[in-house]
């Protein structure tokens, strides 16, 4: 345990800014998942917003520094790219 007070302050920074970080990593899977699941299924319109969703809170977290910003861009494209496969089997 630190001694100097400004190290027992920044310590308790990291905490907290770990905690809120896990927590947003965990959404983005979240949002990720039922992304993914919607591209699954076939639905284009479902897909498509899900994937829109998704897209935001990636931007968010990248945004935030959660994410790399090139991370969240691979991520993205990633998900268009099956929504987009989704929807063009659709028509």
């Amino acid at each position: 345990m630190a001694n100097i007070k400004s190290q027992i302050k920044r310590n308790k920074q990291n905490e907290g800014r770990h905690e809120r970080n896990k927590a947003v990593r965990s959404a983005l899977k979240t949002s990720t998942k039922k992304a993914r699941s919607a591209v699954a299924e076939g639905d284009a319109d479902a897909a498509l917003t899900q994937v829109r969703e998704a897209s935001r809170e990636l931007d968010k977290a990248a945004s935030k520094g959660v994410l790399h910003k090139r991370t969240a861009a691979r991520r993205k494209s990633r998900l268009a790219k099956a929504a987009n496969r989704v929807g063009t089997s659709a028509q």
